[in-house]
């Protein structure tokens, strides 16, 4: 029981992993767009979230997407008057999506889906093992 566990423990940490980097393209995606016109918002960043959840088959707790909130901090502005969407004072918003931020979540996500991915692996090996020696 205990390889069903940790493959079903490190499988929802790689959905999540996952998950995660998705959001963050995303972001990465958009960090130049503005909106279409004066008044309107541009791309407001996504802040993935996670949630622990109970496996009662496993007996074990395990990692879940959790809701996909939007970060509330204020927006950027450029001064550009030609703009087509510039205010009255021709300032430009652009999104709250800082491209060096992103860089390092998504590296952070990264090697997060690794290790999972290293657990995996491991678990594989041992269960393969497991098999040979009750082979012979």
């Amino acid at each position: 029981m205990e390889f069903l566990q940790s493959l079903k423990i490190a499988s929802s940490g790689l959905r999540v992993q996952s998950g995660r980097m998705r959001v963050i393209a995303e972001n990465i995606a958009n960090a130049d767009s503005t909106a279409r016109t004066a008044g309107q918002d541009p791309y407001r960043r996504k802040v993935p979230t996670f949630v622990s959840k109970f496996d009662k088959e496993l007996g074990a707790a395990t990692v879940a997407m959790g809701r996909v909130q939007r970060d509330q901090t204020d927006f950027k502005m450029r001064y550009e008057p030609g703009h087509p969407a510039a205010d009255a004072n021709g300032y430009v918003k652009y999104p709250n999506v800082e491209p060096l931020i992103e860089t390092v979540d998504m590296r952070e996500a990264q090697r997060s889906y690794e290790a999972n991915l290293n657990i995996v692996s491991a678990t594989r090996r041992m269960i393969t093992k497991t098999l040979e020696i009750l082979k012979a």
